[in-house]
């Protein structure tokens, strides 16, 4: 990656607040080559150090899901923007709210002709994200990730575009038929569509979906497991509801489990060795706008390994922080943005404060209750 190379001068961070894997310790960190070189007592990172004046000193942020790119890609209903333009918007604003490692979710499979915003896109936009992040234009370091549409029509060929080379980090198999999931309840869905669709427009799609997924829905599901495991990706289930749902994605190879929608299913997913992913907005907003189960219910039982912006990226941050407020245990809950995270991804070299990993970090001080990003780094070198 082009921020490898950067700072080939030792740089150092002196009087932090280091957020440790087991502790929040006073400290001082050299990066050098991109990684971090020592850990140092608060005033002896020596000549020329950074004063982080007492702030806290994060392993950078790991987001594994977000909808982010989209809506800097269309800011308004029927205003298309150009992609190189979105992609550097979106990068700055991941990079500014410090997040370091960011998986930019892209859906595959689409309808033909729709007005519900099924459009084919992904194949364009990963090339364009490859391109910017071979020139070094890019702030994050992005990784891709493949959101595979079960009630779709154009999935599998969709999904035979995308090679080993492309870097896929993650791939979900994603299914929002209606009376399932996500949208158990079909009002909720009727509320999403909202402004896209009268009513006769949407119980014609309802019909549509129902129709792809009675006839497509099993070979969609075998041909997205078949492209995660050809392109050396995670295998990761969404919205699952109950244990067969968690069943059926053990059985695919899942490893990871997005926003699960019950008790039930993070209580299944945790017997099944799969991590549970929720939203931080969830969190923040004391419930999911989807009608289901509260972020903060499964932290309560210890069901919740991973929190993702999803679609505000400045909710991760101010999630780890609120939930450790709730747990009054600041270094758990910054692990479930850091180390979880970049686990459940199999970066290995990232998600904690510790020599030889990435110097991805992000300076952080608490303002008014809120925690406020002063600076970040990625690779050791400043973006923010």
């Amino acid at each position: 990656m082009p921020h490898e190379t950067a700072a080939p001068q030792p740089l150092r961070l002196a009087n932090a607040r280091l957020v440790l894997e087991d502790r929040v310790s006073r400290g001082g960190l050299v990066l050098s080559g991109g990684r971090i070189a020592e850990i140092v007592a608060p005033d002896a990172a020596g000549a020329g150090a950074i004063d982080c004046a007492g702030d806290y000193l994060l392993p950078g942020l790991v987001e594994l899901h977000t909808d982010n790119l989209e809506r800097h890609l269309q800011p308004r209903p029927g205003v298309r923007w150009p992609e190189t333009a979105a992609i550097l918007a979106h990068d700055a604003e991941i990079a500014g709210t410090g997040i370091t490692t960011v998986f930019d979710a892209l859906r595959v499979g689409s309808l033909v002709g729709s007005k519900a915003g099924y459009a084919k896109y992904a194949r364009g936009l990963a090339t364009a994200i490859g391109g910017l992040r071979g020139a070094g234009a890019l702030k994050a370091d992005h990784h891709l990730h493949l959101r595979a549409e079960m009630c779709s029509e154009t999935l599998i060929g969709e999904l035979a575009e995308f090679l080993p080379e492309d870097g896929i980090g993650i791939v979900s198999l994603m299914d929002h038929t209606p009376g399932q999931r996500q949208f158990r309840d079909v009002d909720q869905m009727r509320r999403y569509q909202r402004g896209r669709l009268d009513e006769a427009e949407f119980q014609a799609h309802v019909a549509r979906l129902l129709d792809l997924r009675r006839t497509l829905g099993a070979a969609h599901e075998r041909a997205a497991v078949a492209a995660a495991r050809r392109l050396g990706a995670v295998i990761a289930s969404h919205d699952d509801t109950d244990a067969a749902h968690v069943a059926t994605s053990a059985a695919h190879g899942a490893s990871l489990a997005e926003f699960p929608t019950t008790s039930e299913a993070a209580r299944a997913c945790r017997a099944a060795g799969i991590a549970v992913m929720m939203g931080a907005p969830n969190l923040l907003r004391g419930g999911s706008h989807s009608g289901n189960v509260a972020a903060a219910e499964l932290a309560g039982a210890g069901l919740l390994d991973i929190l993702s912006s999803d679609y505000i990226p400045s909710a991760l941050l101010l999630g780890a922080f609120r939930l450790g407020e709730m747990t009054g245990d600041l270094p758990a809950a910054v692990a479930t943005v850091t180390a979880a995270p970049a686990r459940a991804a199999r970066l290995a070299d990232r998600g904690r404060i510790a020599p030889g990993l990435r110097a991805d970090l992000a300076r952080v001080r608490v303002i008014g209750g809120l925690p406020v990003v002063r600076g970040v780094w990625v690779a050791g070198a400043r973006v923010a």
